[in-house]
């Protein structure tokens, strides 16, 4: 089968970014939410009640206008990461954020009539036929509507919003795009990358001595915008904590407990087996750093890979990497096997290695057709398949709750992550197990290690970090020497002290600190990761897991990740055992790599 390296973007809107379906929908979107603003202002729940068929047309509506949305919103963010040059994107952008406000203070001025329901008229609602299926997410609503402020004064923080976070998060945007690294190569020939280009070469290129002249480059190029990049993350979290201590909210970390359904006891326990279990990932550096012959990895070692004698890593086309999702997804789910090749087959996908793509990868959903769209660079590596792999896992996560009321389809970023890395442990662990040699199944291994290290480790370390920087700012604006150290200081903890170099600017190269609707986009990342490892560990000993785990995963919007766990798993998220269970099968990973290396760094004397 022959599979096409560019997506197809016309079952979306026809057109491109100039579509005129696309424009009638945004209209029709901006009619619609002006008219469910005029149908809520005249609701009233005793009038309505016992049928309450008004509230249901009125969630219905809502639920389809946020579903229009969002399939514009694939669709231009698709456009414009296929294509970061086209100038008509940004303004395209902008007239949706525009929209996504509006929706917002309807939404908003909704979960307050909702406090106003008396507490039986509210219930019977919920155990009507028509609201049922989303009745957790109703009253989800009810409670955030208890904390919010007048009509007037939301509207106003939503509209000051776009010139306050999301302006911020768009100017680092920019900012970022001015970074430029110039430094001399292992040959010693100037060459200067972009951010993206240096973020990519620094942790992924195969030469040590490169890596090594490009981290004090790399340093550099931040710190002579530091200053600019901290002004960016003091105003934009100044902003959220402002916003926070309207609402009567003193505590940061509530917000995104809330936004991942987890409780402040789950994260506690997850943050302690990491830090007691961290200790066989530091030997493994230690093991990875002599390798390269050093007595300990530096910060552009931690993820780099390990280019041994006689190791020749098989190169995949683009038809072999789907063949092998494919092949190895229908070993544990025919279903999953069935959504990932009408993915290929469907132009869902867009890989094709060029320029003018945007970095990265990612996966989104169309609710409104039921498909998603998925965007990376393929090169050939097994470490791209284990990418591709990763994001049609997401896919798969979308698909079966496609036919589940749009709230319903709502899951938190930490459970998202578990379909995802579950996908992505299948292709590694089939990667590995189709080694032809011991120098390559290392390779491979070390690549799979890159997950654990940054679950464990680095985001450890951004955690660390960002916990004390919003401690800091609720204070003062935070210096770019303070966040240097305390990103170092982070770094260092997370690590053990065990690395020969740091990197104090990552507080101003990575992206994660500056997204304007999440804060702490780190922690939900290491319980996805661990969740989906007990749920792989647990797949593993339980024939026919299929179904159980397709039924996890339609609840993943329908309960607290707490309660998701209990029903589907039996077990208790806030007790170590689960999450130790997925450690487990790291700790194998990395005693395989210690014992096939050990004669490489330990050889036996000759006789």
């Amino acid at each position: 089968m022959t599979y096409s390296l560019n997506w197809d973007l016309d079952s979306l809107f026809t057109g491109g970014i100039h579509s005129a379906q696309l424009k009638a929908k945004l209209k029709q979107i901006k009619t619609d939410t002006a008219a469910l603003g005029d149908l809520l202002d005249r609701w009233d729940a005793t009038s309505d009640a016992p049928k309450f068929q008004q509230f249901i047309k009125l969630i219905t509506q809502l639920q389809a206008i946020e579903a229009g949305l969002a399939q514009a919103n694939l669709f231009v963010s698709s456009i414009g990461s296929a294509d970061i040059a086209n100038p008509d994107v940004a303004p395209t952008e902008d007239r949706l954020r525009n929209l996504e406000t509006q929706i917002q203070t309807v939404s908003d001025k909704l979960k307050k009539v909702l406090v106003q329901v008396p507490d039986a008229q509210f219930a019977a609602m919920l155990n009507l036929p028509a609201l049922q299926p989303i009745a957790f997410n109703l009253t989800e609503m009810r409670d955030a509507g208890k904390e919010l402020l007048d009509d007037k004064t939301e509207n106003l923080i939503n509209q000051l919003n776009l010139d306050g976070k999301a302006a911020w998060s768009s100017h680092y945007d920019s900012l970022v795009a001015t970074v430029t690294v110039p430094f001399h190569d292992a040959n010693g020939d100037p060459v200067t990358l972009s951010a993206g280009q240096a973020d990519n070469n620094l942790l992924g290129n195969a030469d040590p001595q490169y890596r090594a002249n490009l981290l004090p480059a790399w340093e550099q190029a931040w710190t002579d915008k530091e200053q600019l990049f901290a002004d960016t993350l003091n105003h934009l979290a100044g902003f959220r904590l402002t916003e926070y201590q309207a609402h009567g909210v003193s505590d940061f970390l509530r917000a995104p407990l809330k936004d991942n359904r987890l409780s402040a006891a789950t994260l506690k326990t997850i943050w302690q087996v990491v830090d007691d279990n961290k200790q066989f990932l530091l030997d493994y550096l230690d093991r990875k750093a002599a390798l390269l012959g050093k007595k300990h990895a530096g910060w552009q070692d931690v993820e780099a890979p390990l280019n041994l004698p006689g190791s020749q890593l098989h190169h995949f086309t683009y038809d072999e990497a789907a063949a092998f999702i494919i092949k190895h997804y229908g070993e544990f789910s025919p279903k999953m096997a069935v959504l990932a090749q009408k993915a290929f087959a469907n132009h869902w996908i867009e890989a094709e290695d060029r320029a003018g793509k945007a970095p990265g990868g990612w996966m989104e959903s169309a609710p409104e057709t039921n498909e998603s769209r998925i965007f990376m660079t393929f090169t050939g590596s097994p470490n791209d398949v284990s990418t591709l792999a990763h994001e049609l896992g997401h896919a798969f996560h979308s698909s079966v709750m496609g036919d589940l009321p749009y709230l319903r389809q709502g899951y938190a970023m930490n459970v998202a992550e578990t379909a995802s890395t579950f996908g992505e442990l299948i292709v590694a662990d089939a990667n590995v197990k189709a080694a032809t040699s011991d120098a390559e199944k290392i390779t491979l291994l070390n690549a799979k290690m890159d997950n654990p290290v940054a679950m464990f480790l680095n985001i450890r370390a951004r955690f660390l970090f960002e916990t004390r920087f919003y401690q800091l700012r609720q204070q003062k604006l935070v210096t770019p020497a303070e966040l240097n150290e305390l990103m170092l200081n982070a770094q260092k903890e997370a690590f053990g002290h065990d690395l020969s170099t740091y990197s104090p600017h990552l507080w101003a190269s990575k992206l994660h600190f500056y997204i304007d609707d999440l804060s702490f986009y780190n922690f939900p990342y290491v319980f996805g990761y661990l969740f989906s490892l007990g749920i792989y560990a647990k797949a593993q000993q339980t024939d026919n897991f299929e179904d159980q785990y397709i039924a996890l995963l339609r609840d993943t919007a329908n309960m607290s990740s707490e309660s998701l766990a209990q029903k589907h798993l039996g077990v208790d998220l806030t007790q170590p055992d689960f999450w130790l269970a997925g450690v487990d099968l790291i700790k194998k990973d990395v005693a395989e790599f210690m014992r096939l290396t050990d004669p490489l760094v330990h050889p036996t004397p000759r006789a």
